[in-house]
């Protein structure tokens, strides 16, 4: 069998420390392209890897990520633009469209490993919801802050977060990620919980190794495994049943056609932004 190839993601394992880490800078590391499929591949490898204790997900560039690619969801090719007059075949076009995001977060929320998030800079939508809840430890750059707009596009709170954010953060601090779609800063992230430890942006990557590595030191790999399998056991149940709750919300959304005008817009806005900033002063 041939070996996999990975297109938007760097892949590599550093003794006990396997790292997935994003690599579609030019776009913010934007779910689009192979990033989601390739995500997916290596969880499954480092799931089964025989000598690593950790995983790490982080991204390159500037951004973790910036969630759905707006730009390529405004071109047209909107879950549920089908032109069939029947809801129910409009909602299982999208379910089937969305079946890689929800794989992914199912992935994470099996995921053996101590699943370790390291947000090397700011994470909007997907980027802010799919991860942090559900990570063993979090870890983050000074230049991190999340932003959900969720509301503002016409979406609802994806793929589990509104179960798993509560338990990390508490309810009302999460209405105001999700449902208000409230910018947080590291530091708040730090007060409410959601952050262990914050690093600074220039060489996180280094340290982040550097900290696990010490961690390892310190700790009995298969101890640190057993606590996250007994720590994780009641709550894997209810985040399981919450992602699939979230994805038929957010199919029902698309089949009564919020989004479509709001991703218009919002994409209008970014190619209007980035104009002004290359067109010349005077």
């Amino acid at each position: 069998m041939a070996e996999y190839s990975y297109s938007d993601i760097v892949f590599e394992v550093k003794g006990k420390i396997g790292i997935i880490k994003f690599n579609r800078p030019k776009t913010l590391n934007s779910f689009g392209g192979n990033l989601i499929v390739d995500t997916i591949h290596a969880l499954r490898v480092l799931d089964n890897h025989a000598d690593t204790i950790f995983t790490v997900i982080t991204g390159s560039g500037r951004f973790f990520s910036s969630g759905a690619d707006v730009k390529a969801e405004a071109s047209g090719s909107q879950p549920g633009s089908s032109t069939t007059s029947s809801n129910a075949l409009k909602k299982l076009s999208i379910l089937n469209r969305i079946s890689p995001s929800t794989q992914l977060v199912h992935s994470l929320i099996k995921h053996r490993k101590v699943l370790v998030l390291a947000m090397n800079g700011p994470a909007v939508g997907g980027g802010a919801a799919w991860f942090q809840g559900v990570s063993d430890i979090v870890l983050a750059s000074a230049t991190t802050y999340l932003q959900c707009p969720f509301s503002a596009l016409g979406l609802v709170p994806e793929f589990g977060s509104a179960t798993s954010f509560p338990q990390s953060i508490g309810v009302h601090r999460a209405n105001e990620i999700l449902m208000l779609g409230r910018k947080v800063g590291v530091e708040e992230l730090v007060q409410w919980g959601m952050v262990n430890r914050v690093f600074a942006h220039e060489g996180f990557h280094a340290r982040v190794v550097e900290f696990l590595d010490e961690m390892l030191e310190e700790n009995d790999g298969v101890s640190m495994l057993e606590a996250k399998r007994l720590l994780s056991a009641e709550l894997r149940p209810g985040r399981l049943l919450a992602l699939y709750e979230a994805a038929d919300a957010v199919a029902e959304r698309f089949v009564d056609g919020a989004p479509a005008e709001r991703f218009v817009r919002k994409s209008q806005l970014l190619a209007e932004k980035s104009k002004r900033k290359l067109t010349p002063k005077l």
